[in-house]
């Protein structure tokens, strides 16, 4: 599940999206403490679905698949009673958990990857739980839950579509914890907006937070970077505390507000902002950044002449551009303003980033020399000058209507 809003699914059917509805919910003591029984019942679960995995791999030399596993757990039941305390669905997804676990560290395998062997849950580790089918329902501002209660529910905007699946997740943990539900919906695909054929290149960017091609901007708001001395000062506090003592829990509370207050800060500010794009503009084009690449460490640089030791590799520079690159958030810019898009019958292009900062939108000429600063462009072909930022975003409009495009939403476009 995707937490910006858009749920990716192999076997959703072409004429239908698939959105996540997300609410507040406030149980009270008792509630709580069956919600957290569940999840403590569910982590135990996944563990021993984890163990019996690679006990059967390591000692019998099989691979062991997830409709076996899901057939253990009835038997489990006469002598685990806690495990009658939990609705059958969820502890099915539990087992459907450690699957896609090891078909994800299988598929990075195969690809050549170094992935880390799936892990077992640690205490306060298994955040969420879903009812996949049935057992839950909204009623009369109440969330009802088989097995834990009626729990009540800031139903702030009214689902539209058909539910799925309802997961309740946990946020924060001691007595701290917020409680929030998603309910993935299907609904139908809207029809293409013939009303609007205004068209959009964007760049994104760090000094900016993007660029227009019609020469606007969006300044970077750097939300982690202004809380980043108020976030040291927090973490300095809880390791002054001695650990799992009261004070120390709360000093940790402190840091989880801080983290919060800063998701949450980024969160509005890209919703409104692609709100905003999508309103106006029916065809965006941007460009397909592959960011986990662009932030990873740079690479040890061993110093032949003095073995044993190692050049500068710039690597404190880069953690600061990785941090920056990850304040501005550019996937969630992304895959927001993608799925609101589709879902108002708009069109999202994805581009390949070659080049676009080196190419001239009026010309097409193509130069490292056309842009000597990073905040002027100036062609060494025919003089054009214009910001670099501006420049870049026309291009996406350029190369979304060449053969270049990598990547269209649910609607195609002619190259």
């Amino acid at each position: 599940m995707s937490k910006y809003g858009i749920i990716p699914s192999e076997n959703m059917c072409k004429d239908t999206i698939q959105l996540a509805y997300k609410y507040r919910l406030y149980p009270n003591k008792p509630e709580i403490k069956a919600l957290e029984d569940t999840f403590e019942t569910c982590r135990q679960v996944y563990n021993t679905i984890l163990n019996n995995r690679k006990y059967q791999y390591e000692v019998n030399q099989k691979s062991i698949s997830y409709n076996i596993q899901q057939n253990y757990l009835p038997d489990w039941k006469p002598e685990h009673s806690e495990l009658s305390e939990v609705f059958s669905q969820v502890l099915q997804n539990v087992a459907k958990r450690v699957d896609l676990a090891f078909q994800a560290f299988f598929r990075r395998v195969k690809n050549g990857e170094t992935p880390g062997y799936p892990r077992h849950k640690g205490k306060n580790q298994y955040k969420s739980i879903t009812y996949t089918q049935s057992g839950f329902d909204v009623i009369q501002g109440k969330l009802h839950l088989s097995k834990i209660g009626d729990i009540p529910i800031r139903q702030h905007r009214p689902i539209v579509g058909k539910i799925k699946t309802c997961t309740i997740r946990r946020y924060g943990k001691y007595n701290y914890a917020k409680w929030y539900v998603s309910f993935t919906v299907e609904q139908d695909m809207p029809e293409p907006n013939v009303f609007c054929n205004e068209e959009l290149g964007i760049d994104v960017g760090i000094t900016k937070f993007v660029a227009f091609s019609n020469g606007e901007f969006i300044e970077n708001p750097r939300f982690f970077r202004n809380e980043e001395k108020n976030l040291a000062k927090a973490q300095r506090n809880v390791k002054k505390k001695k650990h799992r003592t009261k004070v120390y829990r709360k000093a940790a509370h402190v840091v989880s507000n801080i983290h919060e207050r800063i998701r949450n800060r980024r969160h509005n500010f890209i919703h409104q902002q692609t709100r905003q794009i999508v309103n106006k503009y029916g065809s965006i084009y941007l460009e397909e950044l592959q960011v986990d690449n662009m932030i990873r460490k740079p690479k040890p640089k061993p110093d032949t002449e003095n073995p044993g030791q190692y050049l500068p590799n710039g690597a404190s520079a880069k953690a600061g551009l990785n941090k920056s690159i990850a304040d501005v958030s550019w996937s969630m810019f992304r895959q927001i303003l993608t799925y609101k898009a589709e879902n108002a019958g708009g069109i999202v292009t994805k581009n390949n980033p070659a080049y676009t900062s080196q190419m001239c939108s009026e010309c097409g000429h193509i130069d490292k020399e056309n842009r000597k600063s990073q905040a002027v462009f100036n062609c060494v072909s025919c003089g054009h000058t214009e910001n670099a930022d501006t420049n870049a975003a026309k291009n996406q409009i350029t190369k979304a209507h060449s053969a270049e495009v990598i990547t269209v939403g649910h609607y195609s476009l002619a190259a």
